[in-house]
């Protein structure tokens, strides 16, 4: 068995992630045995668009199933049928987190949380670059954003992210974009109404963030901010608020 330790890099949250093997290994946190009850449950329930979570080692460290693969973000954009990949994806996820019941003393560390609260366990994160394209299996790796939240929240993080809805992007070519993710994922007639304004408000939280971090040094969100993140993000809350009505029109035409 090979014991070597490869850093893993590429997250904001988390440090000192190594792989050795087959295996994940990433320091136990005060959110980890959530994690660990949401990925444990999610095996249970036979979604594999997850790591499985494999206890703790020696050092007590989180132990995880190792993805090989292709992240998602050194790809190219996603295709139309993709996207509706993507969104099957998501709503099987969220079905599954349906049934979970979070152990009594379970805390959770999701950084932008949704305002109006929610009682689903989501994944916080669905973004490109926590996405592993491993042949047939896509999964969501980086769970450590995990908490209560909302399917429209933790969408509309992943429709800006995955479809996606960048500044400075094209209105007419993003629409049929989005409308293929949302028609992959399953939305009803009520949620295809609301999920513009979720999409530019989880967008919106994420500039927030990031000039929180900058106002009172909190990390690594003000490191973030001071390489420049916030500059992404602040033009990308615009761009998917401005064009509201775009995306609301794609989203519920017949």
């Amino acid at each position: 068995m090979d014991d070597a330790e490869e850093v893993l890099t590429g997250g904001n949250v988390a440090d000192q992630v190594v792989r050795i093997g087959t295996t994940v290994r990433k320091p136990a946190l005060a959110h980890t045995a959530g994690v660990e009850a949401v990925l444990t449950h999610l095996a249970d329930r036979g979604f594999d668009g997850a790591p499985r979570t494999l206890g703790r080692d020696d050092q007590g460290r989180h132990v995880l199933e190792y993805v090989p693969g292709v992240m998602a973000d050194t790809l190219p954009p996603f295709s139309l049928d993709e996207l509706r990949r993507l969104g099957r994806l998501i709503r099987e996820l969220h079905d599954a987190m349906d049934s979970f019941r979070p152990p009594p003393d379970a805390a959770w560390h999701p950084v932008v949380p949704d305002p109006a609260g929610g009682g689903l366990i989501c994944h916080g994160d669905l973004a490109p670059w926590n996405l592993v394209l491993d042949g047939d299996r896509w999964v969501f790796i980086d769970w450590d954003n995990a908490g209560p939240s909302s399917r429209l929240w933790d969408l509309g993080y992943a429709a800006q992210t995955l479809v996606p809805l960048l500044p400075g992007g094209d209105p007419a070519v993003d629409a049929p974009r989005l409308r293929a993710f949302a028609d992959g994922y399953g939305l009803d007639p009520g949620q295809r109404r609301a999920f513009p304004a979720q999409i530019a408000a989880r967008t919106r939280g994420s500039y927030e963030l990031l000039v929180r971090g900058h106002e009172t040094g909190e990390q690594p969100w003000a490191q973030l901010y001071a390489e420049g993140h916030a500059d992404f993000w602040g033009p990308a809350a615009t761009y998917t608020a401005t064009h509201h009505d775009t995306w609301l029109t794609a989203l519920t035409s017949n």
